[in-house]
C-alpha cells in the first residue's frame, strides 16, 4: 500500500493579490495539514505550504530542490483546484478498527451470500456520502451495506442494497 496517493487537500481560490490561496483541508486537525507536506499534485509537480491565517497558506512550488513561492494573484489563481497529495506510506497508522479510505481499493468484496462480487476499483466522495465502486454497482459505504471490513483479510461484505446503480453500458447490453 505504499504506492498509493492520499489526497489531503484542495487549493482554492486566490486570497489577495500577493498570491496566498485558501487551501481547503482534508485532514482531521485542518491545522496539520502543512506538517503532512511537501504534497504531490498527482502530475508530478510538488508544493509546500504555510499557514498564514485560518484557511489561508502561501504556497511555494518545489523545483530542483528549492522552494518557488508563489507571488501574485495570476499565479495562485492557475493554482485553484490542485489537489495537494501524500504518499500513503507517510500517514501514520490507523487506529484499531480503523482505516484510510485509500486502504480500500483493491479489496475483494463479497456478498452476504458469499458470492464474489469484484474488487473495489474506487472510492468516490461527492459530498453526500462514499461510495464504493466494485465492478459496475456504486454501493453506499455505510455499516448497512458494508457490515464488514477486513483490511488483513483484504476483503470486505457487502449487503447489496435493492438500488444499485449499474452501468448505463450494462443496461443496454441486457437489452
Amino acid at each position: 500500500m505504499t504506492d498509493r496517493l492520499v489526497l489531503m487537500g484542495v487549493i482554492g481560490r486566490p486570497h489577495g493579490v500577493r498570491g496566498l490561496v485558501h487551501v481547503r483541508s482534508y485532514t482531521a486537525d485542518p491545522d496539520a495539514l502543512a506538517e503532512y507536506g511537501p504534497f504531490d499534485d498527482g502530475r508530478g509537480r510538488r508544493f509546500a505550504l504555510r499557514w498564514v491565517a485560518e484557511g489561508v497558506a502561501e504556497i511555494s512550488e518545489l523545483t530542483g530542490g528549492k522552494k518557488v513561492p508563489v507571488r501574485d494573484r495570476n499565479a495562485a489563481e492557475a493554482l485553484v483546484n490542485v489537489r495537494l497529495f501524500v504518499d500513503r506510506a507517510a500517514l501514520p497508522e490507523p487506529e484499531e478498527d480503523e482505516f484510510y479510505l485509500a486502504d480500500l481499493i483493491g479489496l475483494e468484496a463479497v456478498a452476504v451470500d458469499g458470492q464474489t462480487l469484484g474488487a473495489i476499483a474506487a472510492v468516490h466522495d461527492y459530498g453526500a456520502g462514499v461510495s464504493l465502486e466494485i465492478g459496475a454497482r456504486m454501493v453506499p459505504f455505510t455499516r448497512a451495506c458494508v457490515p464488514a471490513v477486513d483490511i488483513a483479510a483484504r476483503r470486505v461484505t457487502v449487503a447489496l442494497p435493492d438500488e444499485v446503480e449499474v452501468a448505463p453500458a450494462q443496461l443496454e447490453a441486457r437489452a
